[in-house]
């Protein structure tokens, strides 16, 4: 299941890879550096029987010229199917791209992370086949930040810091040196890292005192319940979004359209026409639930009515 959590990591490590600087560090590795690293596709499934995904898989290109790969996962409770799977998708990509496999596990709980650290083996009465070790970023593993400096410094650790610190009785601290961070930021950079960490809190309490400390917050995670949606949607953002039926029905539009962007998802000219024609609120947010994880634009119209492999021309009020 796609969460807010999942998709906060999952755009935090391909737009800012620094924040895996606390695992290079342990591994007495040189800091990872966005112009050397690709993100490469998380799909790790091969005819298809059951679709297989790591959260974010990137190649790191060595300055010693030893190349490899990065997978990393977000737990947020222990699950009892990760340790076949993976075992899968370490040796899956190891096969793939013929290079070593570093598996990174997120966890916010300290719990979990110490679930998550492993090893999980593959044994056969004293024969260990196989043995998964994750290299887990968690409490205990990424120090809590002490400095407001640290966000003006390194905005996306400290942000990442704090989603990891979520559940920590310091967390109300934390933001708060957070906050006072951001205040040399200029507008849109302190919009940004708001949002951002106001989604990767989730659903925890640090969240509702986020919420309390931000000043500026805008739309850069769509349809994840944020400070500025709940307010815009609600017709009370700068006094606009008068709550007509017509103008929420353009709003959820660019919404989907938006969301299925940002996760590069074409979209034809005919699903655009029938997402742009349609004013029907409830359909809209049908598809706008499916936009957050369609493989593809002709997903968002699998299950509604008469709907077929083809994108349908005349559907009503979402014709």
């Amino acid at each position: 299941m796609v969460t807010a959590t999942h998709e906060t990591a999952h755009r935090i490590f391909q737009e800012h890879p620094e924040v895996l600087a606390p695992a290079f560090e342990a591994l007495g590795l040189p800091p990872p550096v966005k112009a050397d690293i690709e993100v490469l596709s998380p799909d790790v499934t091969e005819l298809r029987p059951m679709e297989r995904r790591v959260d974010t898989v990137l190649r790191i290109a060595s300055s010693a010229g030893d190349d490899f790969i990065v997978a990393v996962e977000t737990q947020t409770r222990r699950a009892p199917d990760k340790e076949a799977n993976w075992a899968y998708y370490v040796a899956y990509l190891r096969a793939k791209f013929d290079l070593p496999v570093l598996l990174v596990a997120v966890c916010k709980n300290r719990s979990t992370a110490s679930w998550a650290i492993g090893p999980f083996e593959c044994r056969v009465g004293p024969w260990i086949t196989q043995a998964t070790r994750p290299f887990v970023l968690g409490p205990d593993t990424v120090p809590e930040i002490t400095d407001e400096s640290m966000m003006a410094q390194k905005p996306a650790l400290a942000t990442f810091t704090a989603i990891v610190h979520s559940e920590s009785p310091n967390i109300d601290a934390i933001l708060d040196m957070l906050a006072r961070g951001m205040r040399p930021f200029d507008k849109e950079t302190a919009k940004y890292w708001c949002e951002f960490l106001e989604v990767g809190l989730e659903n925890t309490p640090a969240r509702d005192t986020w919420k309390g400390l931000q000043k500026m917050v805008a739309t850069y995670f769509p349809g994840r319940g944020t400070l500025f949606e709940e307010t815009y949607l609600e017709g009370k953002a700068e006094g606009k979004a008068e709550g007509k039926a017509e103008g929420k029905a353009e709003e959820r539009t660019a919404l989907i359209l938006h969301v299925l962007e940002k996760r590069g998802i074409k979209v034809p000219d005919e699903a655009r026409d029938r997402i742009t024609s349609c004013t029907d609120l409830d359909q809209l947010t049908t598809w706008f639930d499916r936009a957050l994880t369609a493989d593809s634009a002709a997903n968002l119209f699998t299950g509604d009515p008469e709907a077929s492999d083809d994108v349908p021309h005349d559907r009503g009020a979402c014709g």
